[in-house]
């Protein structure tokens, strides 16, 4: 049977916390295997330890770009120890939400810079946050070798999105996609072998799902959506999917 891979879902969030059994057992039940992305130092350590608790919890550690004053030191350290144990970096990534000075704005760029370098000596592949600083994000990883580069819930025009695969990037869709006309021509202008599908949970959706968290469990859901677009059947495109995602894993 075909695995389905959430590539980016926060599981390791408190939001989560109570129910992780219930979610392991859906996440068996429906064959569904999970990117579990972390925001900084507490919350990367937290990941790791959810990772103990299934095979299907694939952990990926970083500082978000929020997050950017968080130690960096302390970052490093922790990949290096775990670099056997993770499946990726991430979240990482740039976003002058964040910023109140350029001063900032370089601070978020060295975090970035060093944590791709750290992802290219370790053959690691990234989860980026890309939101309004997509230019600002190829100019600096064309310096880099990665193994894998996903830009998470991909928010570009049609030019970026061409460079994007121009750069054998893989680009990731979520439950926006559902009710969002412009991200639906997105994802039928995107390279088939470089399509992910993703929640981002516990991200609420005002247009779908009632504005409940995203769940690991909305992902067939979205699947279904992409279906839909490409003119594909569930099963064709789970296949297409599950290739990308190893693909992009490395494994």
């Amino acid at each position: 049977m075909t695995w389905i891979f959430d590539s980016h879902i926060h599981l390791s969030d408190p939001e989560f916390e109570k129910d992780i059994p219930l979610i392991i057992k859906s996440m068996e039940k429906l064959h569904i295997k999970a990117c579990c992305v972390s925001m900084d130092n507490s919350n990367s350590i937290q990941t790791l330890n959810l990772a103990n608790k299934s095979e299907l919890i694939l952990p990926f550690i970083g500082i978000h770009p929020e997050k950017f004053k968080d130690s960096l030191e302390d970052m490093t350290g922790l990949i290096e120890q775990n670099k056997d144990k993770i499946s990726g970096i991430g979240e990482i990534g740039l976003d002058k939400t964040y910023v109140e000075s350029n001063e900032d704005y370089s601070t978020q760029k060295q975090v970035f810079e060093t944590l791709l370098s750290l992802a290219e000596k370790h053959k690691k592949p990234v989860s980026i946050h890309s939101r309004k600083t997509l230019d600002d994000i190829f100019e600096i990883i064309s310096s880099y070798s990665l193994s894998g580069v996903l830009l998470h819930w991909f928010d570009g025009n049609k030019k970026q999105l061409q460079q994007a695969m121009d750069m054998k990037f893989f680009v990731s869709y979520g439950p926006v996609m559902l009710y969002a006309i412009d991200k639906q021509i997105l994802l039928s202008k995107t390279d088939q072998d470089k399509i992910l599908v993703e929640t981002d949970g516990p991200v609420r959706f005002s247009k779908c799902f009632g504005f409940k968290p995203a769940q690991v469990t909305f992902i067939p859901s979205v699947v279904f959506c992409g279906c839909k677009v490409l003119r594909k059947s569930y099963d064709e495109f789970s296949t297409i999917l599950e290739k990308n995602s190893m693909n992009y894993l490395g494994i």
